[in-house]
């Protein structure tokens, strides 16, 4: 099986009031028992807002630390889920089904190595 990180990409701002909020987390749970029961799943967890993030970087053999996102945007990570599924078919369908129930844009992206990785991965 090939491990695919599925990353909800979240616009920038609060939250969505409650009469939004909670018809969408009712059918990100459905979609969790759903993965699991298919034996797909193998992690996934929200993320805290950017400005909790810290940024280390090497600059002139020097290791950094900065508050804040590495970069500046319009939307961020706000969660990610990993599927272990038999290929890139299966992978967005498990998209597909996780956009719907977010609402929100969802990468699909292969995880280097494994079976069946055509990314260049050993």
């Amino acid at each position: 099986m090939k491990q695919y990180l599925l990353s909800i990409q979240q616009p920038d701002g609060g939250p969505p009031g409650a009469e939004i909020l909670e018809p969408i987390m009712r059918d990100v749970e459905a979609f969790n028992r759903d993965v699991k029961a298919a034996g797909a799943w193998v992690f996934s967890g929200g993320l805290h807002d950017p400005s909790t993030a810290t940024v280390v970087r090497l600059r002139d053999g020097e290791l950094l630390t900065t508050d804040g996102p590495y970069v500046e945007g319009k939307e961020h990570i706000g969660g990610l889920t990993i599927i272990a599924v038999a290929d890139l078919d299966a992978a967005l369908d498990w998209g597909r089904r996780l956009a719907r129930a977010t609402t929100l844009p969802v990468e699909v992206r292969p995880f280097h190595g494994g079976p069946g990785d055509d990314c260049g991965g050993e």
